[in-house]
């Protein structure tokens, strides 16, 4: 069972001043989706479900893929939530769901 929830909002400085962030921000939802852990996408960030190592190596390869696509800076906030007998979005938000 997983161990955390992390949240990413994901603010690259583009290339170009008037350059438009979404593709960008959608290269670091390919790279969460292709990680294999369980995500969601929210209209300002991103959750993934997973181990804590696994979720921060995550973060890492997101911050590489921006300046590999040309970002000269990223500006990623992190949220994280860590609960050692076990964290599912599902289980904090099933709730709401039904509403």
């Amino acid at each position: 069972m997983a161990n955390t929830l992390l949240s990413i909002q994901v603010i690259p400085k583009t290339p170009g001043p008037n350059d438009d962030v979404i593709p960008y921000v959608d290269e670091a939802i390919h790279v969460i989706a292709s990680s294999g852990v369980k995500y969601e996408v929210g209209p300002l960030e991103t959750t993934m479900e997973g181990e804590l190592s696994e979720l921060l190596a995550i973060v890492e390869q997101i911050n590489r893929k921006m300046i590999d696509i040309g970002c000269p800076n990223v500006i990623a906030q992190v949220k994280i939530a860590h609960y050692p007998e076990g964290a599912s979005m599902d289980a904090l938000t099933e709730k709401h769901r039904d509403a």
